[in-house]
């Protein structure tokens, strides 16, 4: 069977069967002991054909040869059937029972692993998509598959075996009777493949609009505060209503095409009956089928055509949850652009140098935003990134940290390239304070325990105190104890800048590198944000973003950037004696101070 489980967005479309096998890799628990699995789906069908035939030895005993058949051998007949089919109930509970724990566990490995890559990605690759569809593939597309495979997957594993039993069983029973049964089929097989395609294709547009819903949905909900402050409801709520109804389009069109499988198994099932009855009548005895194997072959059709009929009902859900697990291998397919050494190097202690070496920056498919940048920083020394929005500031300082690569060039920290560090040891060495503060949804000591998990109570506290925020962290409601919110949204822009200061003194990190951000607050934030800053960069390699230039004036050495090239570099005097792009920078934002002061 192939089917088109959904179109690549940039290739040609993707066979099911394609999705089933990279699923299979990427579940290796779903693949352990299925030996055993099959052999009792196999035991659980064959145990369902030995009663149509004990039927046949009683019916060609009783008609066919003209005697009766005791009543003693009528019970032991019975009696090896209630055997039978006791053993045929065990071999299908365990079937099930083996197939859900299986599944189960195969799909929480998926789940983890598809997060845990989903963070290995470059940040380049986050900002390609939504995070509302980044959660949607994580949890409404492997929902789709659990679902699945409560149902739809086991029907296929069991009634597949029954069917091969059925077929095999008929062969060996009456050869013409079983090709006539088989022929009736064919038909209903070829309509089965007609609809496949169109119906994968319409089931992954289904999950593609699944995924676009929640992105949707969730940005409506964490802008909530701007939508009203504009009063922008009707707009989003038009966006949002437009985003349903298109997936309330591809449901229905979905679900319209899934409607003709059901009445085609059940016609089928009645034309295979008939020829089966037909083809027998016609032979007669003389052809060899008697009166039992006729009506063994009743109960085989039956039970050969309900699977076929159960399968065109769960032929939907099987295409939605193939769709939702390619969108979820998409996610695992992904190439981490950021791959981690396989035996990473330590740091050199202390403040280190930092040498940046023709390093260039495209975003993928897209135009550089960096071009052969080249930068030395000694050691402990102060530095601030200047320059216009877009010129490729925030871009520097994420290669700064790893969280991406370079796309030419490289970047050393101790004389030790970025690429080549220890993983555990980059991240507890380099750290950036990004400039929204990102905050979780708990106490402000665990907010700072992010910055280094071991931290206890005391070190907690000192790194208010040594910042400066005693007094301010003492303000709050519970003090350090005081939850945040989500996205820390209980506290001001300043305030979650101050809790991300003070987690980054507990990682206690040889190099910082700060977005700064003091544009949005207030004067008494901005003076406790200032002096905090000064005292975590104290004694450390530095590099600031600065948004505003008295941050320049401070620094030990200013790197101007413009249109992704560096253009200027040196300290805030000379640059301001030289008359280029600094001195202008600093001419307009003396400027802008002034009217606003």
């Amino acid at each position: 069977m192939r089917a088109v489980a959904g179109e690549n967005p940039s290739g040609p479309p993707v066979s099911a069967l394609s999705v089933i096998r990279r699923g299979l890799r990427a579940s290796p628990r779903l693949r352990e002991r299925i030996g055993l699995t099959i052999f009792l789906a196999v035991v659980s069908g064959a145990g369902r054909v030995v009663v149509p035939l004990l039927i046949q030895h009683v019916v060609n005993q009783q008609v066919g040869h003209g005697k009766s058949t005791g009543l003693g051998q009528v019970i032991g007949l019975a009696a090896l059937a209630a055997v039978v089919v006791l053993i045929t109930a065990v071999a299908a509970r365990f079937t099930r029972s083996r197939l859900a724990v299986a599944s189960e566990e195969a799909l929480c490995e998926l789940r983890v692993n598809a997060f845990r890559h989903i963070h290995r990605l470059s940040l380049a690759d986050l900002g390609e998509e939504q995070r509302g569809a980044l959660v949607a593939r994580v949890t409404s597309d492997v929902d789709t598959l659990s679902q699945f495979f409560s149902w739809g997957g086991m029907s296929w594993l069991v009634n597949g075996a029954l069917m091969l039993a059925v077929v095999v069983t008929m062969l060996a029973d009456d050869w013409r009777l079983a090709l006539v049964s088989l022929a009736a089929v064919v038909p209903l097989a070829i309509v089965l493949k007609c609809l496949q395609g169109r119906i994968g294709r319409a089931y992954a547009s289904v999950r593609d609009r699944v995924a676009a819903v929640s992105g949707t949905l969730s940005e409506a909900v964490m802008g909530a505060a701007v939508v009203r402050s504009y009063g922008a409801q009707d707009r989003v709520q038009r966006r949002v209503a437009a985003a349903i109804r298109e997936r309330q389009r591809t449901e229905i069109r979905a679900s319209v095409l899934s409607a003709l499988l059901f009445p085609s198994g059940e016609v089928f099932s009645a034309v295979t009956i008939a020829a089966v009855l037909v083809t027998g009548l016609a032979l007669g005895g003389g052809g060899g089928v008697t009166a039992g194997t006729l009506v063994a072959f009743f109960f085989l059709v039956t039970l050969f055509l309900e699977p076929v009929a159960e399968f065109t009902e769960i032929l939907d859900q099987t295409q939605m949850a193939v769709a939702g697990w390619r969108r979820v291998l998409d996610i695992l397919d992904t190439p981490a652009e950021v791959v981690e050494p396989a035996v990473g190097r330590p740091l050199p202690s202390g403040a280190p140098a930092i040498e940046i070496e023709h390093v260039s920056f495209a975003y993928r498919g897209r135009d550089r935003v960096l071009h052969d940048v080249s930068a030395s920083i000694r050691p402990a020394t102060r530095v601030a990134l200047v320059g216009v929005t877009g010129s490729g500031k925030t871009t520097l300082a994420k290669l700064l940290t790893r969280l991406a690569d370079p796309t030419e060039g490289r970047i050393l920290v101790g004389g030790v390239d970025l690429r080549d560090v220890d993983p555990a040891v980059l991240r507890s060495s380099l750290v950036m304070v990004p400039q929204d503060g990102f905050l979780f949804d708990t106490t402000v000591a665990e907010n700072v325990r992010y910055g280094r998990p071991e931290a206890d109570d005391a070190a907690v506290r000192l790194a208010f105190v040594e910042l400066g925020l005693e007094a301010w962290v003492d303000s709050l409601p519970q003090g350090v104890d005081t939850r945040v919110g989500e996205r820390g949204e209980h506290l001001s822009v300043g305030e979650r800048q101050l809790v991300a200061l003070a987690r980054a003194y507990v990682a206690n990190p040889s190099c910082l590198v700060l977005d700064e951000a003091t544009s949005s607050v207030d004067p008494a934030t901005e003076v406790r944000l200032t002096r905090a800053l000064e005292s975590l960069s104290r004694g450390r390699t530095s590099i600031t973003i600065a948004h505003r230039l008295a941050t320049a004036e401070r620094a030990d050495l200013v790197l101007v950037l413009a249109d992704g090239r560096l253009v200027e570099h040196g300290q805030h005097a000379d640059l301001i004696a030289q008359g280029g792009v600094y001195a202008g920078l600093y001419e307009s934002w003396l400027g802008v101070t002034a009217s606003t002061t």
